[in-house]
């Protein structure tokens, strides 16, 4: 079973989805929360799978509750600490109205591993909610786009590659120097949207070998997850 907790000021939201979800037969929502406050200690007391988190909240907000997971994770990695061989931290689903670039850009650097409108259709927020499970990064078809045009445009809105774009090449830039020669070409191939099958396929290595260059390369990024790989590897320019 997928374990799931729902984050979202709005009771209402909150039934849809527990309805929505329940109805599938690999996916338990395992408990609900109305702040973003509330998620560390519900994540401790439940060790949900995924947070499907909405981004705006009266209290906490779902992008402050993100960055306070993936710290605490980034924490206890660093510790060496493992919570009962569950991975420390659950993926983050956020879910909310708005499809604002600069709160898709934040909320992957915040560490979340997808970003849905909420006006997404029922069946494919479940098939998000089991490839979020499986490893993959999921975004609509409408955030995808705006977040392919924010990246590849200048970061000041200009095109030229001055100011703020030019200081997000730099950074990342300098932390893919961190990478042997052969993480380089998978972090590429995962900032090109591969999966691991087809990843391991293309550079003629097996899954496993591919997950275990993944696991490195987050770490040496200091990444939580694939879609800040692809961030990195396109503001380098290398996509």
């Amino acid at each position: 079973m997928i374990r799931v907790l729902l984050v979202d000021d709005d009771p209402l939201v909150r039934s849809g989805l527990r309805l929505m979800l329940s109805g599938a037969d690999d996916i338990e929502v395992v408990a609900e929360a109305a702040d973003g406050g509330e998620v560390l200690a519900l994540v401790d007391e439940h060790a949900p799978d995924l947070v499907l988190m909405d981004i705006r909240m009266p209290g906490v907000d779902g992008l402050e509750a993100t960055r306070l997971l993936s710290a605490r994770a980034r924490a206890r990695d660093r510790a060496g600490e493992r919570a009962g061989g569950r991975a420390v931290a659950p993926a983050v689903v956020m879910l909310t109205t708005f499809k604002d670039d600069e709160q898709v850009l934040g909320a992957l650097r915040a560490g979340a591993a997808g970003f849905l409108l909420k006006h997404t259709p029922p069946a494919e927020i479940v098939a998000a909610v089991r490839r979020v499970k499986a490893g993959e990064p999921v975004l609509s078809p409408a955030v995808t786009e705006q977040l392919i045009a924010r990246v590849t445009q200048g970061g000041d809105g200009d095109g030229n590659g001055t100011g703020p774009r030019r200081l997000e090449t730099a950074e990342a830039r300098m932390r893919l120097d961190r990478l042997g020669e052969r993480e380089r070409e998978v972090a590429v191939a995962v900032g090109q949207g591969r999966t691991n099958a087809e990843i391991a396929a293309e550079l003629y290595m097996s899954v496993a070998t591919v997950k275990a260059h993944v696991s490195h390369i987050l770490t040496k990024l200091e990444h939580t997850n694939r879609v800040q790989i692809a961030l990195t590897v396109h503001y380098a320019g290398l996509v």
